[in-house]
């Protein structure tokens, strides 16, 4: 029926269910409807896309960019909520808001200029702070302001880039009159700018036809210059770019490692970095690489536990050394976090003028210091009208969760503070309390106003600061529209900025004129290769327990069991007990123990206590793998937590663990197929092979005696996933020196120690040296040693003694791997600085 959409309804009743009841929040400037209550123009093109969709259908796009979110790991963490033993643990999904927020082009061109002028402000403060310091001589500014900061660090005065500008970011709110103002100035560290990506990202995966048709500006050319910008710091042509992390716990440890993979940078932790001779260097594992640039991510007093805080665990001994000499970049520069105080917000008109010779475009909201005795005698009077704000980070007094309204606290709690704030003003500020303008949130069937704030990037460029057309919402669930009460909110969403034209498609990839070839994607630091090497063990390691668990229970479930079936059902329960999977004990059947190796977190040798671990690393090293091969770690992980209210039956398990063992093979096929073949890749296939190897050892062990039954051999042939190689060269049963042969010698079995061995000597023949004087290093000549061994072994001769001495030569092969590799600096090898480049 022409007019209609396919659920039936026309597009003016779909209209009118999206629009029932919304109301713009008394006082409050409405982003979607005007004060007319028409819907703002803007938002029409928007609002008909909508129209065109039944239900069904829009909650299938919103279900496409939830499962983005899902699937690529998107998430954040909440300050304090840290499990240290697994950094995976408290993780949030990120809150992804499906509704966008519209500005037009017109609007969007004075908030671009608004905060690029108050970047450049921001940044010649800095300079000025941390070089002649005319804005303090000439009483523009209260030394105070700078000096009573915990940001302002003077190891950096007048050190080349001590408080060196390259990312800003402006939290910005509009206020019921329609203007933006500035609600918080970042230049730390912002965070944001690749959550903004992921948001774009997730909502034109749901939408991209109205993406489209809509002209909305793209963000690569924003990253585009800001990648420029470190570029053009560095003195080499070609710079190594670091971004310095805290690490997996931090809030937004996600956003660094995403950043780092989409922008080509090398993600590093403080123990990643080495000061020698006034340079950085990289503990790789070829010996130690220069770091030109720094993109920091950590806060600046715990970048040099030397010279600032000593207590700091995350930063790099000698830093501060190092930008002196001005031997590497760090942005943003260590002492700029000074300019987030809010104390300065007051005194910014003056400064624009005095040092840009411009009004602000985009204003300050009405901020007090009370270090001024006018200033504190005016918050005071206004106290109960006010926002009451720390006017230096961690500055105490009573706010260490921020910002509260006076008026609304107790009594005795507002005669408190209004005494600390007589003692000791200097470390308060008061603001006028702002409302915030809101934004539709789909909810419960329809459009719903929400509070919002707008976080909008600025980085420098060669050209000049560059602005991010459009940036991230924070979303609060609350109906309190006042700035103070946003500080719990819990959604974001993306910023879409239309153009009255089609965009031209911008990539980060260089024009076909500029590219230069390259076959290797760069150094891969030693922590890196340290969690690939695991990772590749953590898989493995769960892989053997699964296949365990598959053998025992399959024998219990066979109704034809055969002789010598009991036997090999203790032995392969005893097996799992001295894997460390299951527990042994009064009323713990073969059947209870297979499910314990398959569930338990308690013992460290159960198949989830592996996955989770290798989950555990992987997130660490997350910037080095593919979006697919993080979705196989949440399908792993849902198929090895336990049924919710009952104990699968034996069958059910041996199906559970079988399709875990599918899994793990799509990961194997995974690296095998789509991983590049550079060190990170060898890295992982070792500690598999290793692993594998161990594991075959131990199988071998404990069912390939002397006088060992058919069903015994017979279960060593399913652990290793030999039995039809077995069945094809051999018309009778199973017999010990064929079998072990095959399992332990053949080096044309992919399962057998040999095999192994073969692909360790190829890998870690690959591998670089420290030195060039031709002699071997210990990996290299323990793996020799192993391939000998296994060329020259018989299996007439192989017993339980020499089968232990091959797993001790790979557990040896191991532990020289972690001392050359994984322990720069920390052995006579270690310690040759070879190989600085």
């Amino acid at each position: 029926m022409q007019g209609r959409i396919r659920s039936g309804r026309t597009k003016a009743e779909r209209r009118a269910a999206l629009l029932a009841g919304y109301r713009p929040l008394p006082g409050t400037y409405d982003e979607f409807i005007d004060a007319q209550g028409s819907v703002r123009p803007h938002w029409e093109p928007f609002l008909q896309e909508w129209c065109a969709l039944s239900q069904d259908e829009l909650l299938q796009r919103f279900g496409l960019a939830d499962r983005h979110v899902h699937d690529t790991g998107v998430s954040y963490r909440v300050h304090g909520d840290i499990d240290e033993h697994d950094p995976s643990a408290g993780e949030r999904s990120w809150p992804l808001s499906h509704v966008p927020l519209l500005i037009p082009g017109a609007e969007w061109q004075t908030i671009a200029a608004g905060v690029a002028q108050r970047a450049q402000l921001l940044s010649t403060l800095l300079d000025d702070v941390y070089g002649p310091g005319e804005i303090v001589a000439k009483d523009l500014l209260p030394a105070a302001v700078v000096t009573g900061s915990p940001d302002y660090l003077r190891p950096l005065h007048g050190a080349p880039g001590g408080g060196a500008l390259q990312l800003y970011a402006a939290d910005l709110g509009r206020g019921p009159d329609g203007r933006w103002w500035v609600l918080q100035d970042r230049a730390q560290a912002p965070s944001g700018a690749g959550y903004a990506l992921e948001n774009r990202l997730a909502l034109t995966r749901a939408f991209p036809d109205m993406f489209r048709s809509m002209n909305i500006e793209r963000l690569a050319s924003f990253f585009q210059g800001f990648r420029a910008g470190l570029v053009s710091r560095s003195k080499r042509v070609e710079p190594r770019i670091c971004l310095l992390t805290p690490g997996p716990l931090n809030e937004s440890y996600f956003e660094q490692a995403y950043l780092a993979r989409y922008l080509g940078f090398l993600l590093v932790e403080g123990g990643d970095l080495l000061m020698r001779e006034g340079r950085i260097h990289v503990r790789t594992i070829a010996g130690l690489k220069r770091a030109d640039v720094i993109w920091r991510r950590i806060d600046g007093d715990f970048a040099d536990p030397l010279e600032l805080n000593a207590q700091s665990a995350l930063g790099v001994a000698g830093l501060v050394q190092a930008v002196r000499e001005g031997n590497v970049h760090v942005a943003n520069g260590l002492g700029s976090g000074v300019v987030e105080a809010r104390a300065l917000m007051g005194f910014l008109p003056a400064a624009a003028r005095q040092m840009l010779g411009e009004e602000l475009i985009l204003p300050n909201i009405a901020t007090w210091w009370c270090g001024q005795p006018r200033e504190r005698e005016t918050v005071l009077a206004r106290l109960d009208e006010m926002s009451i704000a720390p006017a230096f980070r961690s500055a105490g007094g009573g706010l260490d969760r921020g910002p509260v309204l006076a008026g609304e606290l107790p009594e005795a709690e507002r005669e408190a503070l209004r005494a600390r704030i007589t003692a000791r003003g200097m470390d308060y500020v008061g603001q006028e309390v702002v409302r915030l303008s809101t934004m539709p949130v789909f909810q419960n069937g329809r459009l719903e106003p929400h509070p919002m704030t707008l976080r909008v990037f600025a980085a420098a460029t060669p050209d000049g600061w560059k602005v991010m057309p459009g940036g991230f919402c924070r979303i609060s669930d609350e109906p309190d529209a006042r700035a103070v009460s946003l500080r719990n909110g819990v959604r974001s969403s993306d910023v879409w900025v239309t153009a009255d034209a089609p965009v031209e498609p911008i990539t980060l990839l260089p024009t076909p004129d500029r590219i230069r070839i390259h076959r290797v994607t760069g150094t891969l630091p030693s922590r890196a290769a340290d969690n690939l090497f695991w990772l590749g063990r953590y898989l493995e390691r769960g892989e053997a327990t699964l296949r365990l668990v598959r053998a025992l229970l399959g024998r219990l479930i066979d109704s034809d069991p055969a002789p010598g079936r009991s036997d090999t059902v203790r032995r392969l329960a005893d097996l799992l007990v001295a894997w460390g999977a299951a527990q042994r004990g009064r009323g713990q059947s073969p059947a209870t123990q297979a499910y314990s190796a398959l569930y338990s977190l308690d013992d460290y040798g159960a198949a989830a206590a592996s996955v989770r671990e290798a989950r555990r690393t992987a997130s660490v090293i997350r910037e080095r793998l593919s979006v697919d091969a993080w979705r196989l770690f949440g399908d792993l992980q849902k198929q090895l937590t336990p049924l919710e209210g009952r104990k699968p039956s034996e069958g059910e398990a041996y199906e559970i663990a079988d399709r875990a063992l599918k899994t793990l093979a799509a990961f194997s096929g995974l690296s095998q197929e789509n991983m590049v073949r550079g060190a990170g890749w060898r890295f992982l296939d070792i500690g598999r092979r290793l692993e594998r190897g161990i594991a075959t050892c131990r199988f071998a062990r404990q069912f390939a005696e002397n006088d060992a039954s058919s069903e015994a051999l017979d279960a060593l042939l399913d652990l290793t996933d030999s039995q039809i190689t077995y069945r094809s060269r051999y018309l009778l049963g199973a017999s010990l020196q064929p079998v072990l042969d095959l399992v332990m010698l053949d080096p044309y079995n992919p399962r057998s120690v040999a095999f192994q061995v073969e692909r360790l000597d190829a890998e870690i023949k690959d591998l670089p040296s420290l030195t060039e004087d031709g002699m071997l290093e210990a990996p290299r000549r323990l793996v020799l040693r192993l391939a000998a061994d296994c060329r020259t072994a018989e299996a007439s001769r192989l017993d339980r003694a020499s089968i232990l001495l091959f797993e001790q030569l790979l557990m040896g092969l191991s532990a020289a791997i972690a001392d050359r590799y994984f322990l720069q600096n920390s052995g006579p090898e270690g310690s040759r600085l070879t190989g600085i480049a």
